[in-house]
This record gives structure tokens, C-alpha cells and sequence, in this order.
């Protein structure tokens, strides 16, 4: 690996009353998403929501006629035993253990990829407990991405049986159908898994010499759960960063996979691939690039530089954002629109659009952060702020608080586009 980056340098601002200056004193600020109640509810709530869209987008509708089946019986009964809530817990329970072990094998073949791989070594943003240090990071992920997608494409094993009866190994490509063939098992282990990772990082930060994030060591523990107590948990001798690599690397490639398998699915039914289809995975794909071309920034953002890594992050990075966001294609196998050429140009242009300004205003943002003098952002005017950062007031961010939002929503309306009018269920 080579090293990229600077010198450390020193933060002299006062040292704010926060956890990570006095080794673990109870923040008491402001409760986000309604405080230790809010967050216990909400993370009942999340695994229920991902299963029921999957439902939805399998129906191409909003169906709510499994809950009936919850009628009558007692409560856990009925959860083990619905279709949508549990499915194949009822049925056959090792669709559910090879669902995990294939999960867990691919989160330990992106783990690989991480530390074999060539990569940049990275320094991020200062630590906030005012000691001037920066954490190292392995930049490797775009080159996972397209390690990932030449192994899924052409170097896949399988075995077959020759015609003498012999048996032989042969590479080729992944048989993705399963994905859409086991689509609600693996968001339902998914789940489990999430929770199972959250745990440990939860129970692991009360080790000693851990760095506190400000908003996750409140002391109410379903509130420390769900927003995170450690800052940055690392294993592997400190070197293998839990969060930086969960924001990137299994669940955000696992989403485009999954596309590239409801596209294959689709064909497998039709003979062909519909012009709805190729644009969701050219839309989504070219994201979901983006983001690893791109890693580098993400060490300047909140997630990184701010929150720490509990449920809420674990969840969304590893369940939410592949099972949701894949709902376009996941409806489009089953149900797709046959949109016009017209309507399919419209929306591209749309979701071109939408990339301009998210590029632009994230490149923007991240260059200003990483260095104000670079001369391709010295002239942005700012605003200093109390805690000594600065705001950007020209530029994109001139135009907008979040302009970088208003590109993503422009992209995300694109993505719901591709799908027609016939449901609303890809609008979510």
C-alpha cells in the first residue's frame, strides 16, 4: 500500500465537555429519534418494514393480507409461521442456514478483498477528542468492486457431470437467480446478522481506552444501541476499520448484486432484458461506482468523522440499503411497465440531472474540507462557525443548505420513474 495524505497536525481548540474528553462521561444533550423509547421502537420497527416492502415489491402491490394470518394465534406463533415475517422458518429452516452461511461468505470474501488487495493508505479527519490524531484507512474498494464483478461474471465455480459420468470443475457465471429465488430469506438473515454485529460492537466499546462518539454514550442503553457508543471500532491490530468498510463494501456492492440478479431473472422469464431494467442497474450501478471510486471523501463525512457505529448505521448499511433500494428491480422482474423510448430518454436525462449535482456538490464539499487553499475552491466563500469549522456559502452551496440532497432525490425520483404508474409500491 502507499500512504496518502499530510502530516498530522494539531487541533488547539479548546476541548469541548464531551464523552471522549473525560473517558467515558454520560453525554447529556439532545435525544435523537424520540430518545431511548423512539430508538427501541424504531429498531423493532426497521426489520419489519425491510420484510413487508419485499413483500410488496413481490406482489407488486401494498398487500397486508398475510397479517390475517396473525389472527387467532399466539404472537410469536404467528410470526414464525407467516410467509412475510419469517419466511421458510415454517417450511424449511436450512433454506435460512444456507442463506447465512452464504452471507456471512460474503462479507468474510469482501473482508479478504479489503486486506489483500493493493490499496492507498488514507489518513482521515482529526479525532474530535482534540489529541490532533488521525486514523489510517485501507482505500482499496473500487478495485474490490471490479475484482467482485469479474469473479460473479466469468470465475465462478460449479461443478458438472461429463457424459462418461466424470465430475469436473468449470468457471463461469454466478447463478445470481437464487438472489431473486431467495430474496426475503436473505433480508430476513440479513437481519439477524445486523443484530448480531451490533451486539458485539455495542458490548465491545465498554472496554477500556475506547474513543466515545459525543451522541452515543447517553447511558440509556436501547439509545446507545441504536446510535452507537464507539466512535471508530477496529480490529485486525487497529488496522481494519468496522464502519468505513461496512459503509462501502457488503451491503452497497451486495445492492448492485442483487440488481445484476433480478436483471438476469428477468431474463431467464422474457428472453430479453426491458429497457426499464437496464437503466435501473446503468442508474444504480454507476452509484453504487461512484461511491467506491469516490472512497477517499466518505472519511469526511458525519458517518465517519461523527457517529458512532450502532445499529442504526449496521442496519442501514447492511440491510436496509440493499433490500430497499433494490426494490426497483426486485418489482421489475414480475411487473414491468414497457415503457416508450421517449419516457425511457426522459428519465434518463432526469437521473443525469440528478448525478451532475450530486457529483458536483459532493467533490465540492470534500475538496473544501480536505484542503481551503486548493486553488479549485479557494475563492468559496464561508461562514465560521462556533465550533471552528466552516460553512460554505457560494458554489453549490450557495444555492442550497443541502444542494447534494436535491441531486439525490432527483436521482432517486429517476429510479421510481422506471417503473411506471402502475403501483406505488418502487415509490418508496
Amino acid at each position: 500500500c502507499k500512504r496518502v495524505g499530510g502530516t498530522m497536525t494539531n487541533n488547539t481548540k479548546e476541548k469541548s465537555k464531551n464523552p471522549n474528553d473525560n473517558n467515558g462521561m454520560e453525554y447529556e444533550g439532545p435525544h435523537e429519534f424520540g430518545g431511548p423509547i423512539g430508538t427501541l421502537v424504531t429498531t423493532l420497527a426497521l426489520p419489519i418494514v425491510v420484510l413487508v416492502l419485499a413483500h410488496f415489491a413481490s406482489k407488486g402491490e401494498v398487500d397486508i393480507s398475510f397479517l390475517s394470518s396473525l389472527k387467532g394465534t399466539k404472537f410469536w406463533d404467528g410470526v414464525l409461521a407467516s410467509s412475510v415475517l419469517c419466511p421458510s422458518c415454517a417450511t424449511d429452516v436450512t433454506v435460512l442456514v444456507w442463506c447465512t452461511v452464504g452471507l456471512v461468505s460474503w462479507f468474510m470474501f469482501q473482508v479478504v478483498l479489503e486486506r489483500l488487495l493493493p490499496c492507498a493508505l488514507v489518513e482521515g479527519a482529526p479525532l474530535p477528542d482534540g489529541s490532533g490524531k488521525k486514523l489510517t484507512y485501507r482505500i482499496n474498494g473500487h478495485l474490490a468492486f471490479w475484482v467482485t464483478l469479474l469473479l460473479l461474471e466469468v470465475a465462478w465455480p460449479s461443478i458438472i457431470t461429463l457424459p462418461e459420468g466424470e465430475e469436473k470443475v468449470v468457471f463461469g457465471r454466478a447463478p445470481l437467480t437464487l438472489l431473486y429465488d431467495y430474496y426475503a430469506e436473505l433480508a430476513l438473515c440479513t437481519i439477524g446478522l445486523s443484530f448480531l454485529l451490533s451486539f458485539y460492537l455495542y458490548f465491545t466499546s465498554f472496554a477500556q481506552s475506547k474513543l466515545l462518539a459525543k451522541g452515543g454514550n447517553t447511558g440509556y442503553a436501547t439509545y446507545d444501541f441504536f446510535m452507537g457508543r464507539e466512535l471508530n471500532p477496529r480490529s485486525l491490530n487497529n488496522t481494519f476499520d468496522w464502519k468505513e468498510f461496512c459503509e462501502l463494501r457488503p451491503g452497497l456492492m451486495g445492492w448492485m448484486i442483487l440488481n445484476l440478479a433480478m436483471m438476469q431473472k428477468q431474463y431467464d422469464n422474457l428472453g430479453y432484458v426491458t429497457g426499464s431494467m437496464i437503466l435501473i442497474n446503468i442508474f444504480q450501478g454507476v452509484y453504487v461506482w461512484d461511491a467506491l471510486y469516490q472512497e477517499k471523501a466518505i472519511l469526511t463525512t458525519m458517518d465517519i468523522t461523527t457517529d458512532g457505529f450502532g445499529f442504526m448505521l449496521v442496519f442501514g448499511d447492511l440491510a436496509w440499503v440493499p433490500f430497499t433500494y433494490s426494490l426497483q428491480s426486485r418489482y421489475l422482474v414480475d411487473y414491468d411497465p414497457h415503457l416508450s423510448l421517449p419516457a425511457l430518454l426522459l428519465i434518463l436525462i432526469t437521473n443525469m440531472a440528478g448525478y451532475t449535482i450530486f457529483r458536483s456538490a459532493n467533490s465540492q464539499k470534500d475538496a473544501f474540507r480536505r484542503n481551503p487553499a486548493d486553488k479549485a475552491v479557494s475563492h468559496l466563500q464561508y461562514l465560521q462557525t462556533k465550533r471552528g469549522t466552516r460553512l460554505l456559502t457560494s458554489g453549490w452551496w450557495g444555492m442550497a443548505r443541502k444542494i447534494n440532497y436535491t441531486g439525490d432525490w432527483i436521482m432517486g425520483l429517476s429510479w421510481c420513474m422506471v417503473c411506471g404508474r402502475g403501483s406505488i409500491v418502487p415509490y418508496y
